[in-house]
């Protein structure tokens, strides 16, 4: 289940009460039948909203499903992001499937992560390699000439919508996608993401990726381990160009949502490492020498509820705080656990026993060396700097601050949030 936006109205239009109707409707249905025809009649109604740049419409709808009708919610979020994420196209008068597909590059540094546009011939290397380690035969591709952060991908579903539209037309055209005139600017982190934004493109009902071929489908969980093995193996050499200075990590391509959301959590243990390096190689002390403060955080009116945990880095034997990053909670995640599948993304083996995200933020600072860690019990209200926008973070004895480097820190030293 997605949390929707905050700002949601309380009044619903005609369309937002189709929406609700036929959400419900699909949660009630009796049948496989019953359900393929309810979503049918939702997926028209959201592509229409799509296609007219209606997202309040949506955004509307979701918020009032999530106060009143969470079954209905997580249907309703469900399609808004499966038909913003995939087409149906004729072309030539042949029906086509198209799936934007997100391309995640876990990436980590002292010093900053590139983002904006690709030259061709990295686009071209990549997009082959692309198609011959991932790509069931014969599936058309387009790649967007861009490495994205997360501030410059689709901010919306109506964003989305039409990238996947303009990207999938030109995978059936053969047509050199632009870049975009102008990408938004990114903030500096340690440890960030980037994505690649690729069209996939099929006859409709024919196998998209390698894993779906008849062939292979009876062992496809080992199929899609080795395209993923194949694609770090030949893509890796690129991307590190593409990013200098900086460690990087390739994920499994996937459809737009699914890969964007396990690169969120994916990347949260690597920023604890990053921290960790950073602290320690830039004040030349051992990892052991720092304390962590973890406290959670949320927004005043969420009664208690948790959105987000912040770290905050203390020399051992100082209350100032140094250094802070942020630990997001994304769908069910809240302090009382995990959802398994995050679990086993992160590599963690007991799956009968879940941890709650505290543990798993302990457990990474461990293994980076911090033995020294105070956990506080006390909920706090998010608030950030108000010169800068950064997020403020709780000390060892609970006030809220601002990180601040030592002052003898060397000169020319990266600041990042």
């Amino acid at each position: 289940m997605r949390r929707p936006s905050k700002d949601s109205s309380h009044k619903l239009t005609a369309d937002s009460q189709r929406l609700v109707t036929f959400a419900q409707a699909v949660v009630q249905a009796a049948s496989r039948l019953e359900e393929r025809s309810w979503e049918h009649s939702l997926d028209t109604q959201l592509q229409k909203l799509l296609r007219t740049g209606h997202q309040d419409t949506i955004d509307n709808t979701l918020g009032s499903l999530f106060r009143q009708d969470l079954n209905a919610y997580d249907v309703l979020m469900d399609s808004v992001e499966a038909v913003s994420e995939s087409a149906s196209i004729v072309h030539e008068e042949v029906r086509y499937d198209a799936l934007l597909v997100a391309v995640p590059v876990l990436a980590w540094t002292r010093f900053s992560i590139a983002s904006g546009p690709l030259a061709t011939d990295a686009v071209n290397v990549l997009s082959t390699h692309f198609a011959a380690h991932l790509l069931a035969d014969g599936v058309k591709m387009a790649m967007a000439p861009t490495l994205y952060s997360i501030d410059q991908l689709p901010r919306s579903h109506v964003e989305t919508y039409a990238k996947t539209q303009k990207l999938a037309l030109a995978a059936l055209k053969g047509t050199t996608v632009k870049p975009s005139a102008k990408e938004a600017e990114t903030a500096p982190f340690l440890a960030d993401t980037r994505y690649l934004l690729v069209a996939v493109v099929a006859p409709a009902g024919a196998p998209l990726f390698r894993w779906q071929v008849p062939a292979l489908q009876t062992d496809f969980v080992a199929e899609r381990s080795a395209a993923l093995e194949q694609w770090r193996t030949q893509a890796a050499p690129t991307l590190a160009r593409m990013l200098p200075g900086c460690g990087i990590e390739l994920l499994l391509p996937e459809a737009y949502y699914v890969a964007c959301r396990e690169a969120d959590k994916l990347i949260r243990p690597v920023s604890v490492r990053a921290a960790v390096h950073y602290l320690t190689h830039t004040l030349a002390i051992e990892p052991s020498e720092l304390r962590a403060v973890v406290a959670g955080f949320g927004e005043e009116s969420a009664e208690g509820q948790v959105d987000e945990y912040r770290i905050a880095f203390t020399l051992r034997q100082a209350p100032e705080v140094i250094y802070g990053i942020v630990w997001p909670l994304y769908g069910q995640e809240d302090e009382d656990g995990t959802p398994i599948e995050g679990l086993i993304q992160v590599g963690i083996a007991a799956q009968g026993k879940q941890k709650t995200p505290v543990d798993e933020i302990v457990e990474h600072l461990q293994a980076a060396g911090v033995t020294q860690i105070k956990r506080h019990s006390e909920r706090f209200v998010g608030e950030y700097c108000d010169d800068c926008g950064a997020p403020l973070f709780a000390d060892p004895s609970g006030e809220l601050a601002h990180p601040e480097m030592p002052e003898d820190t060397p000169q020319g030293t990266e600041h990042f949030h």
